[in-house]
């Protein structure tokens, strides 16, 4: 089993308490919007987090990092986005330390984050933007960094899209034993009976 299973399985514990201890229910469904969202993703199930009860029809996603962005512009490019994450093994992912203000036009916070990436993608600035495409497979590494962040919601409660900010200076990156690296199958497994948990 890896070591950071139990730290994957459990990234968003605090997140629960603080959802369980909010009176604002917009703000509620946000955060539990929030947290379905991030277990879907690493669990490869893009689709359902881009159904049309969680997301907005066209979102808009702007990630920046060592000072270069990415911008995704409508649904099309988002899936396509994901697909490649897919597609590359790259997928798997968790928060730490997670630091989340919400109110009713959505959240904002600073994360402690790390992901389990093939080598083709440590080799530029941006990690999320240089996604490699027909590689094979390849030595796996893990990144930590912090970032920060701001997902804007609409009026029914959907996502309307990410922003991401990077501190680029905060990167690490190290080579986990290959025991300790968490499949993306290992991943959509652990996370399968987080994403059917209850919530208030």
């Amino acid at each position: 089993m890896s070591r950071y299973e139990h730290d994957f399985q459990h990234m968003f514990a605090s997140l629960e308490k603080q959802i369980a201890e909010i009176d604002n229910p917009r703000r509620r469904a946000i955060l539990k919007n929030y947290r379905r969202h991030a277990l879907l993703e690493v669990s490869g199930r893009y689709e359902e987090l881009l159904a049309p009860d969680m997301t907005v029809e066209e979102p808009h996603y702007r990630l920046h990092e060592g000072g270069t962005s990415t911008i995704l512009d409508g649904m099309a490019q988002i899936k396509a986005f994901y697909q490649s994450l897919v597609d590359a093994n790259a997928l798997v992912m968790w928060v730490h330390q997670q630091d989340i203000s919400v109110n009713d036009n959505g959240f904002s916070g600073e994360v402690e984050f790390f992901e389990f990436v093939p080598e083709a993608m440590l080799g530029g600035e941006t990690v999320f933007g240089s996604v490699p495409v027909g590689t094979g497979p390849q030595e796996m590494y893990l990144l930590k960094r912090t970032l920060a962040f701001h997902w804007p919601y609409d009026e029914r409660g959907r996502l309307i899209g990410e922003h991401v900010y990077e501190d680029f200076a905060s990167r690490e990156i190290t080579k986990p034993d290959p025991s300790d690296v968490i499949t993306a199958a290992r991943a959509a497994e652990l996370l399968a009976p987080e994403i059917e948990k209850v919530l208030p």
